[in-house]
């Protein structure tokens, strides 16, 4: 956080000017192949909150947003920068398909514990590595999370080719789960209360985010660990000085942050597809980091900031299907702009606003002399 700035200002206005340029830019750039700019916008916030199912599947979306995010940011107060979301996730999958086809017929329950503990722990496992060359071996860890996404995808190729594939199938992905291995929807759930609401993906995956927000918060603000953690990210000597290791914190802190990334495919692969198949996180790691940026590395921030996200994702394929001349490549645009202002350039901002706050403060103050005299 800008010490410079009031902490409402850093944590909300800056966000605020930032999502409003890139929205800005995105309307000149939808102005500029002719289409209505608040039109566009007016489809896309329809499209993504208009309906039960349109806010289902926003919420589908934020769920995967949130645990990247929340991968993303709890490395970052270890003072490490994880973008190695990606190949976390998929290795998680494999963890999460083991354990839906291995446990079977049992209750959706039990698949839902062993598929948490199994997507948590390949993906802490995967980012663990990266974290023991950079705390031992000196590797840095953007680099080696960066390889280790190529590995995680030649990996996964390998075995849904020549291991998990259907036998007689061309098509790489492992068997679909047994019915117990499919967590039950959000629909289902409000269906045994009596209330009926529209069958979208999303699913129970969404509550375990909300639960591992608050358990990230706790983590990071309430625990020895935690502060731990924010000691190294804010300077190795003092906390070298205090008795802390970085190099077993840097570890601990990349296994923490992959488990939450490997979370994502319990909502992909048990949740959503019921079956291990190539390509499923889509690019939710990467997206995660901007998530994390704008969301300043908290939960709450981080929540909305997916919840931003999933309306990108789910306004933006509306908005391609009622605009045509708005095709799905205009749409990674737009979300690519909001990245760029909200995650590579969020401080574009801070500079104006300390001159500004300043100016404000020298003259409530110089106000101030003068009352008293």
């Amino acid at each position: 956080m800008n010490k410079a700035l009031p902490r409402w200002a850093d944590l909300i206005l800056i966000p605020l000017l930032n999502l409003s340029l890139a929205l800005f830019v995105s309307g000149l750039v939808v102005l500029f192949i002719g289409e209505n700019p608040f039109e566009a916008v007016k489809v896309l916030i329809e499209g993504a909150l208009g309906s039960q199912e349109a806010i289902g599947f926003t919420l589908y979306y934020a769920t995967n947003f949130i645990f990247t995010g929340l991968a993303v940011a709890i490395a970052f107060h270890a003072g490490l920068f994880n973008i190695g979301g990606e190949g976390q996730a998929m290795v998680a999958g494999i963890g999460v398909a083991v354990a839906a086809l291995g446990l079977g017929q049992t209750h959706w329950a039990v698949v839902f514990l062993a598929a948490t503990f199994m997507g948590g722990l390949f993906g802490a496992v995967w980012a663990a590595i990266p974290g023991y060359l950079q705390a031992k071996r000196g590797s840095h860890v953007v680099i080696t999370t960066i390889m280790f996404n190529f590995i995680a995808s030649s990996l996964s190729v390998y075995l849904l080719v020549h291991v998990m594939k259907v036998e007689g199938s061309m098509v790489p992905e492992s068997e679909t789960f047994a019915a117990s291995g499919h967590l039950p929807f959000v629909s289902d759930m409000f269906a045994v209360l009596g209330v009926t609401i529209s069958k979208t993906p999303l699913n129970i995956s969404f509550f375990l985010a909300l639960a591992a927000s608050l358990g990230v918060w706790v983590l990071v603000w309430r625990t020895k660990l935690g502060y731990a953690m924010r000691t190294v990210g804010f300077s190795q000597g003092a906390a070298v000085y205090a008795g802390i290791s970085p190099a077993r914190i840097t570890i601990i802190a990349m296994a923490l942050s992959g488990a939450l990334a490997g979370l994502m495919a319990v909502n992909e692969i048990a949740g959503a597809q019921h079956r291990l198949l190539l390509g499923f996180t889509a690019g939710y790691g990467f997206v995660g980091i901007a998530v994390a940026l704008m969301g300043r590395a908290h939960p709450v921030g981080i929540f909305f900031a997916a919840i931003l996200f999933g309306m990108l994702y789910q306004g933006g394929g509306e908005l391609a299907f009622e605009i045509p001349t708005i095709t799905r490549d205009m749409i990674v645009v737009i979300q690519g702009l909001v990245i760029l202002f909200t995650g590579a350039m969020e401080y574009m901002f801070v500079p104006p606003l300390i001159r500004i706050f300043g100016l404000f403060k020298s003259k409530s103050k110089s106000a101030n002399q003068q009352g008293a005299l």
